[in-house]
């Protein structure tokens, strides 16, 4: 399976901020801002709004003579015997925040052996999930979590996705035609996000922004009950800004 995925804002950040890291973790008694600076030839306010977002996700803390040094939970997901737990908790924490600033129950997916999979969310009674009314790996034609990972798959990965799948009609405005389906997908901007306007399920909207790291094709979500339909571009660009966090973690 190949990609087809060009670079979006928040894997920029990623980058930069990795940069930003690594100079870092090369000093082990501190570097300043001036020197993070000339080291990673970042701009001041490019390197001010990195420092601000490392420092809350707790990848490097401020010593007393304001120097930067790592923090605990790049330490954490250094360690082998912890990653897989301390992954899973750092992104489960990093979706709280999300949920509480955007509004709306936040999810990540990935597309794994073939398969969509959303591996963790966060709701909450004010932020209600979805009702997975049908098993989200055979919706993937309908849901905004499933087009955004098709659209970073190669014309021959959608091909097979598709073929392995039905397109079955979940609501009147389910897109049930493969030509159709492949032509928006085709059309689909990277650093646009992806709707679904009540296509998965009716009385619920949704948006999804790719996460991909690597070889890895993944997404991050968003779902709102119908009513609030009118915040869902606004809460997709606000989940855009957010997935930077989601993507570095998953980079470290």
């Amino acid at each position: 399976m190949a990609l087809k995925n060009e670079p979006t804002a928040p894997y920029h950040s990623a980058q930069d901020a990795l940069r930003v890291l690594e100079t870092v973790a090369r000093h082990s008694a501190g570097v300043t801002d001036a020197d993070l600076a000339r080291q990673t030839r970042l701009g001041t306010e490019r390197l001010t709004a990195l420092l601000r977002m490392l420092r809350r996700e707790g990848y490097v803390e401020q010593i007393a003579d304001g120097a930067y040094v790592t923090g605990a939970s790049l330490s954490r997901l250094g360690s082998a015997q912890q990653r897989d737990r301390a992954l899973r908790d750092k992104l489960q924490r990093t979706l709280d925040r999300l949920r509480d600033s955007v509004g709306a129950a936040i999810y990540i997916s990935r597309y794994i052996d073939g398969e969509v999979h959303v591996t963790q969310y966060a709701d909450s009674p004010a932020a209600p999930a979805v009702n997975e009314w049908v098993d989200f790996r055979s919706s993937a034609h309908a849901s905004a979590v499933g087009k955004s990972l098709l659209g970073q798959l190669d014309h021959n990965g959608r091909r097979d996705h598709l073929a392995r799948h039905k397109m079955a009609r979940l609501t009147s405005r389910t897109i049930t035609n493969e030509r159709l389906l492949l032509s928006r997908l085709e059309a689909q901007a990277p650093t646009v996000p992806v709707l679904d306007l009540q296509e998965y399920a009716v009385g619920t909207v949704c948006a999804a922004v790719p996460i991909t790291a690597g070889s890895s094709v993944g997404c991050l979500a968003l779902s709102l009950p119908v009513e609030h339909a009118h915040r869902l571009r606004q809460a997709a660009d606000t989940l855009n800004r957010g997935a930077a966090p989601v993507l570095l973690s998953l980079a470290i």
